[in-house]
């Protein structure tokens, strides 16, 4: 009996957790939204960056300036980027967002990603 108690009681708190699950952004607006006035933070390699709604990138990562372009095409944050004289080639990525965290996963989704923090 205490044991399908523990089972009820922990099942309990899960289900509040899915709300707290990364969810895509698909849409220009609502990226730009969430990104209004605000900057991407990567506390472990002093990434700090701008998306501006102009379509620039401006920001630093480990103290080396990071300049770039981006557009939104078909559901995905697509950017080119140069840091300090080292070209970051184009690549369109699945975006997620949760709370003040932002997702950004490569090759539409489909490769590595980088968790950041909107500041």
């Amino acid at each position: 009996m205490v044991r399908w108690s523990v089972v009820c009681m922990v099942s309990a708190f899960a289900f509040p957790a899915l709300a707290d699950e990364f969810q895509p952004v698909r849409d220009k607006a609502e990226f730009l939204r969430l990104l209004e006035g605000r900057e991407l933070r990567l506390g472990l390699f002093k990434i700090g960056l701008k998306v501006l709604p102009d379509g620039r990138i401006e920001g630093s990562a480990l103290g080396w300036g990071i300049t770039g372009t981006w557009r939104w095409q078909d559901g995905y944050f697509c950017r080119e980027m140069d840091w300090s004289g080292k070209p970051i080639p184009y690549n369109c990525q699945l975006v997620e967002a949760r709370g003040n965290e932002m997702r950004f996963t490569v090759d539409q989704g489909a490769g590595d990603s980088a968790e950041f923090r909107l500041r």
